[in-house]
C-alpha cells in the first residue's frame, strides 16, 4: 500500500489507529490550502468534525 498521507496534489483526510490502545493520529489538507494535523482520539475527533464542517465534500474548489 502507498502513502495515503494527503497532500497539496492528493487532499483528503487521514487517519490511523494501528491498536485499539494506540492513540489515533490524522492529518488533513484540502484543496483550499488548509491543511491540519491531530493526536490523540480526542483531537482527531475535532479533526474530522472540522474537516466535515469546513472542508472536503462541505464546499466546492473555485
Amino acid at each position: 500500500m502507498g502513502d495515503l498521507t494527503p497532500n497539496p496534489d492528493r487532499p483528503g483526510l487521514h487517519i490511523s489507529k494501528p491498536s485499539p490502545d494506540a492513540p489515533a493520529r490524522g492529518s488533513a489538507v484540502c484543496h483550499c490550502g488548509a491543511r491540519a494535523t491531530a493526536n490523540g482520539d480526542a483531537q482527531v475527533r475535532l479533526l474530522v468534525q472540522g474537516w466535515e464542517s469546513n472542508h472536503g465534500s462541505a464546499h466546492t474548489k473555485r
